[in-house]
């Protein structure tokens, strides 16, 4: 039967969902709430504790080992803290020891949700058999991670690989985060949006303004809608030849919303990467969409934990 299952959370701006996911990655029991962000702290957590009393009433929950958080960031794991940015109620919110009250002492594993998808991607998706990769989310923001060397990289504090926040135009627009011209200030679905509008694009009847409604646009092939897609594209493939530059990565895989998009972003993303990735051992960087869909934050989580475990044991023998 089940032997050894792990808790996964994946916190959002919208939902925080719960999981029991086995060895395998397969999801043995879900639950979710809508994240209440614009509420205090408590009452955000109090969201939590219903998602792992929900997980706590399944008969399998005796079988979880550890819990494995991936969270909206930043966070810090090292602190065992959270302060995403867009849960006001959450700054340097000790996170992990609330969860590990919760869960009578259980371990508890914190990423940030780039790195979770990460995770999930190299366990279960695209990355699969890759030592090397760079894995990134685009949609509302634009997170990543890391893995080098065959292991997930998440950094002292959980956070390694935020390429969103490379910046690729020293005189570009300022971004939230403090810099300019950061890769998430262009190519994000709500700055693609953006550049849209300002340089002309008209929404359809419906009055969509959505990325999504621009990719509809651009398919149809919309000069100002491609050119938008055609900018994000550039600003992704600066910051991943970057990233691989530094680190050696042989594949970029892209999720998020924004990957959604198609062609419409993988085209011009694969021919502008030949004129920033030049150097020989970058050439045979491959970028691919990401497979492992909506659970990504969840299974990711759970590699993360099921990661630790090993320790564990080996600390027991």
């Amino acid at each position: 039967m089940h032997t050894d299952l792990v808790a996964a959370l994946d916190i959002g701006g919208t939902k925080i969902a719960g999981a029991l996911v086995d060895g395998d990655g397969r999801i043995l029991a879900r639950a979710q709430r809508a994240t209440p962000a614009q509420q205090d702290g408590e009452t955000v957590m109090r969201a939590v504790a219903e998602v792992l009393g929900d997980l706590a009433g399944s008969p399998l929950w005796g079988h979880a080992r550890s819990v494995g958080i991936g969270s909206a960031g930043p966070v810090d794991a090292s602190a065992g803290t959270v302060s995403p940015v867009n849960v006001p109620g959450w700054r340097d919110f000790p996170l992990v020891d609330r969860v590990r009250t919760i869960t009578g002492g259980l371990p508890v594993e914190l990423i940030g949700d780039g790195v979770a998808i990460t995770a999930a991607e190299h366990w279960q998706g695209a990355a699969r058999g890759h030592d090397n990769a760079l894995c990134m989310v685009v949609s509302t923001g634009v997170g990543g991670g890391l893995v080098l060397g065959g292991r997930l990289h998440p950094g002292p504090t959980g956070n390694a690989g935020h390429i969103g926040h490379i910046s690729v135009d020293l005189d570009g627009d300022p971004c939230p985060c403090g810099s300019r011209g950061c890769v998430e200030r262009i190519a994000s679905g709500p700055n693609i949006a953006r550049r849209a509008l300002e340089q002309g694009w008209l929404p359809g009847p419906d009055g969509d303004t959505s990325a999504a409604a621009v990719a509809v646009a651009a398919r149809a092939g919309d000069p100002v809608a491609v050119a938008s897609f055609e900018r994000a594209a550039q600003a992704l493939a600066a910051g991943i030849a970057a990233t691989a530059t530094l680190v050696e990565i042989d594949i970029a895989v892209i999720g998020g919303g924004v990957a959604n998009a198609g062609d419409v972003l993988f085209t011009p993303l694969r021919k502008t990467l030949t004129d920033y990735a030049t150097l020989s051992f970058v050439q045979r960087l491959t970028v691919v969409p990401a497979q492992t869909g909506t659970d990504a934050g969840l299974v990711g989580a759970a590699a993360a934990a099921l990661t630790r475990l090993p320790d564990v044991q080996a600390a027991s023998h």
